[in-house]
């Protein structure tokens, strides 16, 4: 597998074989040129390309997990806890290709003895349907925003001081990518 970031800098097609071919510029050959060896002679590769997204800022993410600190303490129940609650009420569910990822259990199995952060989407009495939520460690810049925005929400809701909107929005936008 091979991942590097660039952009597309041009569509031609083959006139022999009428297929187009995508060329892509890279600043880095350093991290571009291990991969591309690893994979010239493939003879079919599975091609995916995203536009690239900003990560969260880790001052964002411990500015998070500051106010969940807070939270727990006024709530008497851990961190841990809060921050579950946190990602099922502003977080981001895990989707692929396909859709969301989600499971379903009989009523009786304890979700919480899985892997994971899941949220309750259906509950029919005799089995529960479950999506996976995605890890705050996981979010991109504007993921990470959404989720501050909701744990700073509840903490104000509990009476805790928290920045004003103007150094949380240098915190949420402060870092270099």
């Amino acid at each position: 597998m091979m991942e590097f970031r660039g952009k597309v800098s041009g569509l031609t097609q083959d006139y022999e074989t009428g297929k187009y071919v995508v060329s892509f510029a890279v600043g880095d050959r350093n991290e571009f040129l291990p991969g591309y060896d690893s994979i010239k002679d493939a003879d079919i590769l599975d091609i995916r390309v995203v536009k690239h997204r900003r990560k969260r800022s880790l001052d964002a993410n411990a500015y998070a997990w500051v106010l969940m600190g807070k939270i727990a303490s006024a709530l008497r129940t851990s961190k841990e806890e809060v921050y579950e609650e946190m990602l099922r009420r502003y977080g981001v569910l895990y989707e692929d290709e396909d859709g969301y990822i989600a499971i379903t259990l009989k009523a009786s199995v304890d979700i919480m003895k899985l892997e994971g952060h899941w949220q309750l989407v259906l509950d029919n009495g005799a089995s529960r349907t479950y999506a996976m939520v995605k890890g705050s460690s996981q979010y991109d810049t504007r993921e990470m925003s959404q989720f501050i925005d909701g744990v700073v929400y509840e903490a104000k809701g509990l009476g805790i001081e928290t920045l004003s909107p103007r150094e949380l929005e240098h915190m949420k936008l402060g870092w270099s990518p």
